[in-house]
């Protein structure tokens, strides 16, 4: 699988000669001819003349498209119908299978925070990343922070005007929804480790990509809605991946980046918690999450909870 993502990588700027690629490779050109074939059954459309190899078209939404022309580290593994991604990733971190992202195109058992249901209907970006992060428990928070950038920027690399309400829903912004805007993607983190160290996190993410609006809960859109256009998966799953690994490289760039796309610093709002309801106004958010506010009785720093954005007083 190693060779054949390199000979995609290849390939990515044109053609080339079967003996270059054997010698790029470190394989004969029998090899190159047989992984060449490997991906023409994948969906590649991959023609060969006089300049070498060249790829003419890609598959539609699956492992080996979303491999293509990608940087980040991270094995593949998908699926047409899954009950849940998440509960797959769990499943091979808990084998010891790290840096792998669970991808599928329909979920049936889909779930958000609290063991919600999350509507997952075929059409939608379901990625399950499964990683191994230098990081004590009580920093794993910035994992989710991390998901939130990364989920804003690919939503907005196809043009939809995506902004994070924390800790990690991504919206579209509207000031008569009830949460400030229209969900176009949600977040479920999930983690295993003991007191010193965490063993694995997955972090679920479930974006509505080529969704009907209609075949979502209220106050939730798609990217296909909210840019008028049908959206390459591929290409936003890529760009996810790209940047989630960037961002969980460098947990120290998280926090600036997040802050620049939220929507949720400046607005009163109201933290259902487990110890009961906060309003104040949130004032920023602090490593590795926690949201900070101003209350009538002082500062209060939250570290999770529901956040509601409240609406200005006329």
């Amino acid at each position: 699988m190693d060779t054949r993502r390199a000979l995609l990588d290849a390939l990515e700027s044109g053609p080339v000669s079967g003996p270059e690629l054997a010698d790029r490779l470190g394989v004969s050109r029998a090899a190159v001819w047989k992984h060449v074939e490997a991906l023409r059954d994948q969906g590649f459309e991959i023609e060969s003349g006089n300049e070498g190899y060249h790829i003419t078209e890609t598959p539609n939404y699956g492992a080996a498209a979303i491999q293509y022309g990608s940087t980040a580290p991270y094995g593949i593994e998908f699926h047409d119908t899954i009950g849940s991604t998440n509960d797959r990733a769990r499943e091979l971190a808990d084998a010891g299978d790290t840096g792998i992202a669970v991808v599928a195109d329909e979920q049936t058992g889909g779930r958000g925070r609290l063991d919600r249901d999350w509507a997952a209907p075929a059409g939608g970006i379901y990625v399950s990343v499964a990683i191994s992060p230098d990081l004590p428990p009580a920093q794993a928070p910035i994992v989710t922070l991390a998901a939130a950038v990364a989920v804003t920027d690919a939503c907005r690399d196809v043009g939809a005007d995506a902004h994070i309400k924390w800790p990690n829903d991504v919206l579209v912004p509207d000031p008569t929804a009830e949460r400030g805007g229209t969900k176009l993607a949600g977040i479920l983190t999930e983690m295993q480790g003991e007191a010193d160290r965490v063993s694995w996190i997955v972090v679920g993410i479930g974006i509505n990509a080529n969704v009907d609006p209609d075949a979502l809960p209220p106050g939730a859109t798609s990217l296909r809605a909210a840019t008028d256009d049908r959206i390459d998966r591929s290409r936003v799953t890529r760009t996810l991946l790209k940047r989630f690994h960037e961002l969980t490289a460098a947990p120290e760039s998280v926090l600036p980046a997040w802050r620049d796309r939220a929507v949720t610093i400046g607005r009163d709002v109201r933290v259902e918690t487990t110890t009961g309801a906060v309003e104040g106004t949130a004032v920023d958010v602090e490593f590795p999450g926690a949201l900070v506010l101003e209350t009538d009785d002082g500062t209060e720093t939250v570290l999770s909870g529901d956040c509601e954005h409240l609406r200005p007083i006329d």
